[in-house]
């Protein structure tokens, strides 16, 4: 952390910085990889090609437009030098927070951009930008709701790390009912009851009864794993035609905005889980920010006596908060089976992404918006990840497939550092009176 402080001079006054030794060390850690980042831009610009294409529209697309070539030495220099000076902005230390806060927008930027111009520059085939950003919504969908359910959570004060096992509950109910209605409205109503009834496992041991938060999103995650696991091979496993028949969500156009070039296929040409999700965000942020009730959820996560002392029911407001965020984290479930996937099949099929969700939640400081583009980070790195799979580049598939997940764990270690949650997040509160 660091403290603008004004010192009393002759003339002026003199603005000052003081931060704490932990505040120091991020600054310098996040500098460091920044410039470690900006070198790797440097070796990538003299290993691609003089030139690559990046196609704004794909090949079945009623309008094409043009195919733009980048020169890949200098514009990977040029991103690289942003990244670098980025990275110098953090060592350095003089900077007031708002100009680092803009740095590290600055350098991520560069380095998203960076990788594709290198993998356009890499490759005979053009990058498509228009599929890639519109499968970055796609993998972003369960994420978002994902950061929702951990948001609401812990800004009223319980820590949730069983949003893995919430998806994991949810998508297993959604193909079943899905199978057995054939509705998909009635699969989404079985996977928010899911994640609504995991929540209530996780309220019920941390609120009432007292157990460490952690150790209950540990076994609320356990108890997801074996209790499908275990469903699957004695009931679907053994008639697949009754249970395991699903169909994804079809791609829903909105009519007209659909249209429009390069936004319409990216923006309006998405499932129905991901406008939902889209949507979600801001109505979480209005409940949040603008309602008594999200008054009363932040004031509880914040100082839970000093809320019950002014009349607050402390524990039934805790209990809402994470209610309503097990319905949130029950609809990113979905994804995995009817929203995008089909079938549940017992092979870990949400794959870590309730860990990336709450991953985003802490770089997203515990705030609906920031938390959602986060997770729209995370969709872009998996996205990207599965683009450049296609296009033969000189790196190893599996170095690919695990970008997401190095990308979690360098921002999440590097960029973020230590930030601060809710105060009473993971504290227990018993009503003395």
């Amino acid at each position: 952390m660091s403290t603008d402080i004004i010192v009393p001079g002759a003339d002026a006054p003199e603005r000052k910085i003081v931060e704490s030794p932990e505040g120091r060390s991020t600054r310098i850690a996040a500098g460091i990889l920044l410039a470690l980042l900006g070198l790797l831009l440097v070796v990538m610009a003299f290993t691609a090609n003089p030139t690559g294409k990046i196609a704004l529209s794909d090949a079945f697309a009623d309008v094409q437009l043009p195919t733009i070539e980048v020169p890949g030495l200098p514009v990977l220099l040029f991103l690289a030098l942003l990244t670098l000076a980025s990275g110098a902005v953090f060592l350095i230390g003089r900077f007031p927070k708002d100009c680092r806060t803009a740095a590290g927008v600055i350098a991520g930027l560069s380095i998203l951009v960076g990788f594709v111009v290198w993998a356009a520059a890499s490759s005979a085939v053009p990058f498509t930008l228009t599929s890639q950003l519109n499968l970055t919504l796609a993998y972003s969908t369960p994420l978002l709701f994902g950061v929702l359910a951990g948001v609401l959570s812990e800004r009223a004060g319980v820590v949730n790390i069983a949003i893995e096992g919430q998806f994991l509950a949810a998508a297993f109910a959604a193909s079943v009912i899905f199978s057995v209605t054939q509705s998909f409205l009635a699969a989404l109503t079985a996977a928010a009851v899911a994640g609504l009834l995991m929540g209530a496992v996780l309220a019920l041991f941390t609120l009432k009864y007292l157990v460490d938060h952690v150790i209950v999103g540990v076994v609320v995650n356990l108890l997801a794993t074996g209790l499908t696991g275990f469903i699957f091979q004695q009931l679907v496993a053994r008639d697949l035609k009754t249970f395991g028949v699903v169909s994804p969500m079809p791609v829903f156009a909105i009519p007209a905005l659909s249209e429009i070039p390069f936004i319409g296929p990216i923006l309006f040409t998405q499932r129905p889980l991901t406008f939902m999700a889209l949507l979600a965000v801001p109505l979480v942020w209005f409940l949040l920010h603008r309602t008594k009730w999200g008054l009363r959820v932040r004031a509880v996560g914040e100082h839970p006596r000093a809320a019950d002392t002014v009349g607050i029911k402390v524990i039934s407001t805790k209990t809402q908060a994470v209610l309503l965020g097990g319905i949130f984290a029950g609809l990113g479930g979905a994804y995995f089976t009817v929203g995008f996937v089909g079938a549940f099949q017992d092979n870990n099929i949400t794959a870590g992404n309730g860990f990336i969700a709450l991953a985003a939640v802490i770089m997203g400081r515990w705030h609906p918006v920031l938390g959602a583009g986060m997770a729209l980070f995370f969709g872009f790195a998996r996205a990207l990840a599965q683009s450049i799979k296609l296009m033969n580049l000189p790196i190893p598939s599996e170095f690919i497939e695990m970008l997401p997940y190095v990308a979690t764990i360098i921002a999440v270690a590097g960029l973020v550092g230590r930030v601060r949650p809710p105060a009473a997040d993971g504290a227990h509160f018993v009503k003395t009176h």
